[in-house]
C-alpha cells in the first residue's frame, strides 16, 4: 500500500457528503493520523471545478480545520460528472485515481447495489476498498445478494460497511466503561440489571429528507442499524483483544443471540407517525402532508421494538430500542436500570428509588444515579447523581470511520454476516407492519409520543 489514497465519493452532491462525510474528512486530514488524500467527487448533477471546491472548502470550514494536508486536498480535488451505473464512467473515475482508490457510496442501498453490479465489468486496481453507508441492503435477501456481489469484487478486509455511530466518543467509551471498570464489570448481567433501554428521540422533523426517509422509516433508519450496533456493544462478552477480528466476532455472537420478545412482532413492536404540532415555537405540518411523502406507504416516524438476548448473561432481561422524530424532547441515551437490593435494613425510612446508569449519546455524558442517605434526616433514603462529560474526540464520528478506512482497519465497520443478522432481527417487524398486523398510531409533533406509550414508559 502506498502512503497516498484516492477517495472517490459517489453521491458527492448530496446532503450526507457535505454535512457529515466531508467535514469528517477534514478532521482526519488535520489529525496526526492522516495520509495524503486525493479527493474525487462524482454525481449525476454537473458541478464546475470552482463550485465543487467551494463545497469542499465550506465543509472543511465547518470544522475549522487547517493544515498542509487540508490545503493540498482542496487544491487537487476534482469533480467528474456522470452516471455511476455506467461502466465507462466508472473506468474514467478509476483512471483519474492517482493512488489506491477508496470508493465511498454515500447513496441509498439500491443505487449502491446497482453500481457494484456495474463494477463487475471494470478491472479494479489492486488495493481497491469499498465503503458503504447504512443501511446495507433493504432486507435480508438484498443484503445477502449485495454481500455476494461485493465479495466478488474485493476481499472482506477491503469492505467497510460504515456505521458512524460506532465512531462516537461515547459509544467507544462503552467498551472501556464495561471491560476496564471494576465497579461495572462484575455486575453487568441479569443478576443485577433489571432492564436496558436504548433511545434515540429527536426534536427534528423530516428536514427535506422525504426521498430517503419515506422509503426507510424510523425502524430502518435508526433501529436496524445504529441501535442494534449499540445493543451489541452493551451485551457482548469481553473480546480477547480490541482488534477487528476479536471485537467484531464478539459483537456478532451477541447479535446472533438477539431476537424479538416472544419471537412475535405483534407484541414486540409499536409504530406511530406524527401529526401537525409545534416544537420550540416552530410549527411542523403532519408527516403525511410533507412534500415528497406518500401517505399510502404508512411510513412510521416513531418505532419501538423489544428484544431478548438469549445468553446466560442476559436471560430474562428486556431490551427496548426506540427512535422517533418530531418529539417534544431530545433523548439519546442508553439507560441501564439496576435491580433493587434484596433487603433494606430496618431503621432506614423511605423506599429507595431505582439505581440507573445513563450513557448519553449526544452530548457525550455519563450519569450514575445511586441510592444514598440524603437531606436533613440521615436515616431517610434519597438519591445522588454522579455525572461526567466526555471531551470531544480529535475526530468527528465520520472522521473516526474514515481513519479506519484509510488505514485498512475495519474495527468500526460492520462485518458482512452482522449486516445480514441485523436485517434478520427486524424482518418479522417489517413484515407485520406491511400487513397492518401492528396499528400505525399517531402523536402530535412536539409531544412525548402516543398517550399509551407515555403512560407505559
Amino acid at each position: 500500500m502506498t502512503d497516498k489514497r484516492t477517495l472517490i465519493i459517489f453521491g458527492a452532491t448530496g446532503d450526507l457528503a457535505s454535512r457529515l462525510l466531508l467535514p469528517g474528512l477534514g478532521t482526519f486530514l488535520q489529525s496526526g493520523r492522516a495520509v495524503p488524500v486525493q479527493l474525487i467527487g462524482t454525481g449525476r448533477s454537473a458541478r464546475s471545478e470552482d463550485q465543487w471546491k467551494e463545497v469542499v472548502t465550506k465543509s472543511f470550514a465547518s470544522q475549522d480545520v487547517k493544515g498542509s494536508e487540508v490545503d493540498a486536498t482542496i487544491a487537487s480535488t476534482q469533480f467528474i460528472q456522470g452516471d455511476p451505473t455506467d461502466p465507462e464512467h466508472l473506468k474514467a473515475l478509476l483512471d483519474a485515481a492517482e493512488a489506491e482508490p477508496i470508493l465511498y457510496f454515500a447513496l441509498p442501498p439500491q443505487i449502491a447495489s446497482d453500481i457494484c453490479e456495474a463494477l463487475q465489468q471494470v478491472e479494479l486496481p489492486e488495493g481497491t476498498t469499498l465503503a458503504f453507508e447504512k443501511p446495507f441492503g433493504t432486507d435480508v435477501a438484498s443484503a445477502k445478494a449485495l454481500n455476494e456481489t461485493v465479495l466478488g469484487l474485493v476481499p472482506e478486509e477491503r469492505v467497510h460497511r460504515t456505521d458512524h455511530f460506532l465512531g462516537r466518543t461515547t459509544v467507544l467509551n462503552i467498551i472501556g466503561l464495561r471491560f476496564a471498570n471494576r465497579l461495572f464489570e462484575p455486575i453487568w448481567n441479569a443478576d443485577n440489571i433489571e432492564k436496558v433501554d436504548i433511545f434515540y428521540d429527536e426534536t427534528l422533523g423530516l428536514e427535506n429528507r422525504a426521498q430517503y426517509y419515506d422509503e426507510a422509516g424510523a425502524l430502518v433508519d435508526m433501529i436496524q442499524s445504529h441501535l442494534l450496533q449499540i445493543l451489541g456493544l452493551v451485551t457482548m462478552d469481553a473480546p480477547a483483544a480490541i482488534d477487528a477480528v476479536e471485537f467484531r466476532s464478539s459483537l456478532a455472537r451477541a447479535l446472533r443471540s438477539t431476537r424479538l420478545k416472544g419471537d412475535d412482532a405483534t407484541i414486540a413492536s409499536r409504530r406511530a407517525v406524527y401529526t401537525e404540532g409545534s416544537i420550540d415555537g416552530r410549527d411542523l405540518p403532519s408527516y403525511q402532508s410533507e412534500d415528497g411523502v406518500d401517505p399510502s406507504r404508512g411510513t412510521e416516524t416513531l418505532a419501538e421494538i423489544e428484544v431478548e438476548v438469549d445468553t446466560a448473561r442476559w436471560k430474562g432481561v428486556p431490551f427496548t430500542l426506540r427512535s422517533g422524530k418530531a418529539l417534544g424532547a431530545s433523548r439519546k441515551e442508553v439507560l441501564i436500570t439496576f435491580k433493587p437490593v434484596p433487603r433494606l435494613p430496618s431503621g432506614l425510612s423511605g423506599r429507595p428509588k431505582t439505581d440507573t446508569l445513563r450513557i448519553v449519546l449526544n452530548p457525550d455524558e455519563i450519569e450514575l444515579t445511586v441510592s444514598a442517605n440524603g437531606g436533613g434526616n440521615p436515616f431517610e433514603m434519597g438519591q445522588v447523581t454522579l455525572s461526567s462529560s466526555f471531551s470531544d474526540g480529535e475526530l468527528t464520528p465520520y472522521g473516526e470511520v474514515l481513519n479506519g478506512i484509510f488505514h485498512d482497519d475495519p474495527l468500526l465497520s460492520i462485518r458482512g454476516d452482522v449486516a445480514e443478522r441485523c436485517w434478520e432481527i427486524v424482518e418479522p417487524v417489517v413484515s407485520a407492519w406491511k400487513s397492518d398486523e401492528v396499528p400505525l398510531e399517531e402523536y402530535r409533533a412536539g409531544s412525548r409520543g402516543p398517550a399509551d406509550w407515555v403512560s407505559s414508559s
